[in-house]
């Protein structure tokens, strides 16, 4: 993929798991990747850890912050090619015992959010006419599951959100593509599979939990030349949890 090489992305979230491998990925494929980080500490944990990029604070429900940071990036580099929204919160309560407080945090994060980021980055696509935008939803999205109805509904949000943008930017040269992971080994899920990780090991098809570079090397492909003719599309990375 070589085709890569001197484009521009901004992974939102690229200090956690998921997120910090797919800069990784990118890196290595000659991108140059700003990295998009909320607490300071575990952006600077990422880097310190040989993590390839350059931090900028991003907090995804702060508007202004979120063009501002787009705004940045194309005037230092000249371009934005490539967004990753890889920012997430979950909230856990059962559905009639969940406060509006923790249903609106969650929502406000996980789509609100994809949203925001999505509106900025996209403006500067548009003026190289070419582009990629991929969000992180979850099976969670299809699934469900207890205690997590406003995450799944925001993920659920996410999947509908990329179907728009990708019907409306194609035309423009910019592609639209959203990829739902499963049970993946990161601290967010680390409760769930110190819990329950025998009875989910059972419920997914190839009996494991996936890794985050297994996400990333998706996510590689969706922002690539070679990846030219699929938009609007959920790859779903997550061993066959959602069959």
């Amino acid at each position: 993929m070589a085709e890569v090489a001197g484009r521009v992305a901004l992974i939102a979230g690229g200090s956690g798991g998921i997120g910090s491998a797919v800069a990784r990925a990118l890196a290595q494929r000659g991108m140059r990747v700003f990295i998009g980080w909320h607490a300071h500490e575990t952006a600077a944990q990422a880097l310190a850890t040989g993590l390839s990029g350059e931090a900028v604070r991003l907090d995804v429900t702060d508007t202004g912050l979120c063009d501002a940071v787009c705004r940045r990036i194309f005037e230092r580099t000249g371009r934005l090619d490539v967004l990753v929204n890889c920012a997430a919160v979950n909230r856990e309560a059962p559905a009639l015992g969940m406060e509006d407080d923790a249903w609106r945090e969650v929502l406000a994060g996980n789509l609100d959010g994809a949203f925001r980021l999505c509106r900025a980055a996209a403006k500067y696509m548009l003026l190289g006419r070419w582009g990629r935008i991929v969000n992180l939803s979850s099976s969670a999205a299809v699934r469900g599951g207890r205690g997590q109805i406003n995450y799944a509904a925001s993920k659920a949000g996410v999947e509908a959100l990329t179907r728009v943008l990708a019907l409306e930017l194609g035309r423009k040269g910019v592609l639209v593509n959203c990829v739902a992971p499963g049970v993946i080994e990161t601290g967010m899920s680390a409760r769930i599979r110190g819990e329950h990780g025998a009875a989910l090991r059972e419920e997914i098809a190839v009996r494991r939990f996936g890794s985050p570079e297994e996400v990333a090397h998706v996510v590689a492909f969706l922002v690539s030349d070679e990846c030219g003719y699929i938009t609007g599309q959920t790859l779903r990375v997550d061993g066959g949890l959602a069959l």
